[in-house]
């Protein structure tokens, strides 16, 4: 089975710029004008699953809260590492989580369109993110 996982943006270029520049994923492909759509899919390269972003001349209707989380688990904790210092160094807000969970086990942001978006290292040997 395959993921992808979809959602419309007003704003493609800034996600596209958030989900490559500082969570470090690759542009997997793209379309333009398809249907009068525009859209992005990000992921890893190789991977089964991806995201894919589409903008329009119709505005999204977002409605998340604070537990609709995307989690990323980096594989290994140099990534997880590196993707906390590229947060910081972009200054990116480290934000408290709903969820008691994610305290103790991730760090989350929120990505252009303010939807959250958690970095977990809890897949890892153990990561004192105290420590980070």
């Amino acid at each position: 089975m395959i993921l992808r996982v979809a959602r419309h943006t007003n704003q493609l270029d800034k996600i596209v710029e958030f989900y490559t520049d500082v969570l470090k994923l690759k542009v997997l492909g793209s379309f333009e004008d398809h249907d009068k759509y525009d859209g992005t899919f990000i992921g890893k390269e190789n991977a089964d699953w991806h995201i894919e972003f589409t903008q329009s001349d119709v505005s999204p209707k977002h409605k998340a809260d604070d537990d609709d989380i995307l989690v990323l688990y980096p594989s290994s904790t140099e990534e997880f590492e590196s993707l906390l210092n590229n947060i910081k160094a972009k200054n990116i807000d480290i934000l408290p989580p709903n969820n008691p969970y994610w305290e103790k086990n991730g760090v989350l942001i929120k990505d252009p369109d303010g939807f959250n978006v958690i970095i977990s290292p809890t897949r890892l040997a153990s990561i004192s993110l105290e420590d980070s």
